[in-house]
């Protein structure tokens, strides 16, 4: 978008809402190209690109007007050159559709006049390699075909020869087929020129208050001496009602989105809120009363003991689920008196029984909002989509704040390679 305002280029592949990209675009990359299937998170990434667009001219108040209403997204997008929205890629990778993809990325390069890509990004679909998805297939997703998607990846890099990738998953992924997954990836990657290796990481240590496992494979060119970079641990003086007491409270069902309290010191050191921000997406779904009930319990069990509830020591006239012997935590609440909150998932887009708001007086799951803090997104960071895909997006992305500790070690790396 503004090659010659940046150091390095970056492309990102099943890119999702962007939070591995926000990282790399933190750290002064350049985005080259994101490919993403999903309709809903590919106009997320362009509205993000007209943030990072008017950023660079100085000026983001055309970008919160459109965060107030006060314009429609088509005029916001006709506000920016039309190569900035250009650089999102919609379209599935697949063997039918990698070759044009390939093509307008070419054309995007030639146009910026970029003779290399620096960095390739991006994870595929975890839910093919994810315990709980396997536990909730009838087949353990043995036959699922994302299992196969980092075939695509290696096409990439042996398209572009990147000098680097980063390439992001869940633990889930060593173990999948027994093991196979992980010996097939680890082969084609290598095939293609790269030596490569692995590290299981925590988003806690990159400031993010959550626990988070994921594994981060690192890549880079055999005929470059580089290595696998080193994480600093950033230690952390906040806890999960840091980042949700300065937003309004909210019945089921309810959205307010005013400030109500000035931001916290981890807000305003991590950047998820700045001075200027507009508060969106601070809604919540509707619940029965009867899981309001429910969750007036479960929240004075952790509040008062830190004791988890079991769904089969509800009172009879609770429970009405034929399940009683899987998932007995399903009704969960987030841990506001904790350094770090439990894995953010994309299935608060199904219910938000596993996502309850710690307070007691709202008794309701989190907003949009709240699971996007959770997750480490800047309050300036908007969600396109309804609310259901807005949580998918949010439970699918890696946490921004994880992704510029990669960012900046990657940085380190590539400025060795000059000196």
């Amino acid at each position: 978008m503004f090659t010659n305002n940046y150091r390095y280029n970056f492309i990102d592949v099943f890119s999702g809402a962007g939070g591995l990209s926000e990282g790399f675009f933190n750290c002064n990359f350049n985005p080259i190209a994101h490919v993403e299937m999903n309709n809903y998170a590919a106009e997320t990434l362009r509205t993000r690109s007209c943030y990072y667009y008017f950023k660079k001219m100085g000026n983001l108040d055309y970008y919160y007007d459109y965060l107030r209403g006060n314009i429609s997204r088509d005029e916001l997008y006709g506000a920016v050159p039309e190569e900035v929205l250009k650089t999102v890629i919609n379209a599935e990778i697949s063997d039918k559709t990698y070759k044009k993809i390939f093509e307008k990325i070419d054309s995007i390069m030639e146009q910026d006049g970029v003779d290399e890509i620096d960095v390739l990004i991006g994870g595929p679909p975890c839910q093919a390699y994810s315990l709980v998805g396997r536990a909730s297939a009838p087949s353990g997703m043995e036959e699922d075909p994302r299992n196969d998607l980092y075939i695509q990846y290696a096409r990439f890099l042996n398209k572009y020869k990147p000098k680097m990738f980063v390439f992001e998953n869940v633990p889930g992924m060593l173990t999948a087929k027994k093991g196979l997954i992980w010996k097939r990836i680890q082969q084609r990657l290598k095939t293609v020129g790269y030596s490569i290796e692995y590290r299981l990481v925590n988003s806690h240590d990159f400031g993010v208050l959550q626990n988070r496992k994921r594994i981060i494979i690192i890549g880079w060119r055999k005929d470059l001496n580089l290595r696998y970079p080193n994480f600093p641990k950033i230690e952390i003086d906040a806890i999960v009602n840091d980042i949700l007491n300065d937003l309004p409270h909210l019945e089921p069902g309810g959205e307010h989105n005013e400030y109500v309290a000035n931001p916290s010191e981890y807000l305003i050191a991590t950047g998820i809120r700045n001075e200027n921000d507009v508060l969106t997406d601070h809604q919540t779904r509707n619940i029965r009363e009867v899981d309001r009930d429910i969750y007036r319990i479960a929240i004075e069990m952790w509040n008062n003991n830190h004791e988890r509830l079991r769904y089969t020591d509800l009172p009879e006239e609770l429970q009405f689920h034929n399940n009683i012997i899987s998932f007995l935590d399903r009704f969960k609440v987030v841990e506001g008196d904790m350094e770090c909150a439990h894995t953010m998932l994309a299935h608060i887009s199904k219910d938000g029984h596993y996502y309850i708001h710690p307070d007691i007086e709202q008794a309701r799951s989190l907003s949009v909002r709240e699971a996007a803090r959770i997750q480490s997104f800047p309050d300036d960071f908007y969600f396109e989509g309804p609310r259901t895909a807005k949580f998918v997006q949010i439970g699918n992305a890696v946490p921004p704040l994880m992704a510029k500790g990669i960012a900046e070690s990657v940085v380190e790396l590539l400025d060795g390679l000059e000196d």
